[in-house]
Order: structure tokens, then C-alpha cells, then sequence
């Protein structure tokens, strides 16, 4: 009797073990950026201050389009772009498609949303886009996109329920705001807006292929790096895309 009380109690405790260090298994992260300056410290900054447990690789474009192809994707876990990189050839275009398709997770922040003008296949994978120039899309005539530096943006959370949002409250965040630049209708909003010079929703999840992907419209600079409530909804994204 002994021996099985025993034997009952060492296979919950190793089971215990087995699921702590699923749950605190480290996410790497390949993070892509090009195309637009940032304060680096203090984006790494935030990188570090994330709730949970992850080890990132920066690279920029145009050397990162080398991680994308099939002999590489095994080194990260998830997808980072935080880049407004424009030049991209057929076979990058393929070779990137076909790596998020495949499943290989994405999280996309901010100026990544004004990146590769002359891809249309990159509105599909993000879920949106801001234009530089009037542009065609499902048959309309969009407008030239517009920003807006240092705006006390008000944030609502759209779902609550989401494992992205949850725990997260409706909170103010000191950004740079972009209007009419469009998002995909059969998207999912997690984040809107009623602030002036702004879109209406800011954050949103969709799925491309078999990979799960989520755009923050937020994230310009320090202030945003350094919003607690910014910094979870970036882990949590992390964390329930992989």
C-alpha cells in the first residue's frame, strides 16, 4: 500500500515537473527590422522586461530574408517584424509567404503595416496595410494613409476573453497614430479606438494558412516599449500565436 501511495504521488510530482517547464519553456523569437530607424536600447529594453520567458535574434532586411527559407526556419520559434523594409524580389515574395503559410507564427508591430508597397500578397498575410500612395484593393479606390506624432491614444480592448487581451484593461497609450489605412474585414479586432486622427481598430488577429498571426498598429517609440500594459499584450501575442 505504501509503495503505491508512493508510486501515486512521485508520478503526480514529475508530471507537476513535466507541465512547470512546458509552461516556462523559453520562445525564440526572430525579430526583423529595416527600412525605418528605432531606439534600439530601449526596444531591447522591452524585449528583456517581457512577462514571460523568451531569447530573440534581431536581423535586419535585407539580410533576413535568408532565415525564411526551409534550412533555417527551425532556429525560431515565432516571427517579429518590426521593419518598413519595401524592396522584395518573386522568390523572397515566395519564399516568405510560403514560410508563414506553412505555420511558422507572426507578430507584427507597427510601421511593419507601411512595408512592401508592391506586394500585394502582404495585405493577406498581415491583415492590413497603411498606403503611401491612393492604391486598388478588392476592387476599391483607397486614399493615401496619414500619421500623427505624440497623441495620448485612448485604447479599448475590443475582447476581453482573448488569450491575447486577457488581463489587459482599456488604457491610454503616447504614440504615433495612423488613419485610413485598411484592415482586412474578415480579420478579428482585439484593440480599437475613438481617438482623433486615428483608424478605428489597432489590433487585430487572423489566420494565414496554418500560422496564427497578430498586428499591433501601436509601438512607434519609448513610451510604447515602455507601457506595462503594451509589453503584455506583446508577450501574450508572442506566447498564443506560437
Amino acid at each position: 500500500m505504501k509503495i503505491r501511495i508512493f508510486f501515486i504521488a512521485f508520478s503526480f510530482m514529475l508530471g507537476m515537473s513535466v507541465v512547470s517547464r512546458a509552461q516556462t519553456s523559453t520562445i525564440s523569437v526572430l525579430v526583423v527590422t529595416g527600412g525605418h530607424d528605432y531606439n534600439r536600447r530601449s526596444f531591447e529594453g522591452m524585449l528583456d522586461s517581457l512577462p514571460g520567458s523568451i531569447s530573440y535574434k534581431i536581423v535586419e532586411f535585407p539580410e533576413a530574408f535568408t532565415l525564411f527559407e526551409k534550412q533555417h526556419r527551425n532556429e525560431y520559434d515565432v516571427i517579429m517584424f518590426y521593419h518598413m523594409w519595401q524592396e522584395i524580389s518573386s522568390s523572397q515574395q515566395n519564399v516568405l509567404a510560403e514560410c508563414i503559410r506553412g505555420g511558422k507564427p507572426l507578430v507584427v508591430m507597427h510601421h511593419s503595416i507601411c512595408a512592401f508597397d508592391n506586394w500585394p500578397e502582404y495585405i493577406n498575410i498581415i491583415g492590413g496595410k497603411y498606403f503611401h500612395r491612393p492604391d486598388t484593393v478588392d476592387g476599391r479606390v483607397l486614399p493615401v494613409s496619414s500619421y500623427q506624432h505624440d497623441v495620448n491614444v485612448a485604447i479599448q480592448i475590443r475582447d476581453q476573453s482573448h488569450p491575447v487581451t486577457a488581463g489587459v484593461a482599456d488604457f491610454s497609450l503616447y504614440d504615433e497614430t495612423y488613419n485610413n489605412f485598411y484592415v482586412q474585414p474578415n480579420v478579428t479586432p482585439l484593440l480599437v479606438t475613438d481617438t482623433p486622427g486615428s483608424s478605428k481598430v489597432i489590433g487585430w488577429t487572423k489566420q494565414y494558412g496554418r500560422a496564427r498571426v497578430v498586428t499591433f498598429q501601436s509601438g512607434h517609440d519609448v513610451p510604447a516599449y515602455q507601457s506595462p500594459e503594451y509589453r503584455k499584450l506583446l508577450w501574450q501575442a508572442i506566447n498564443w500565436v506560437k
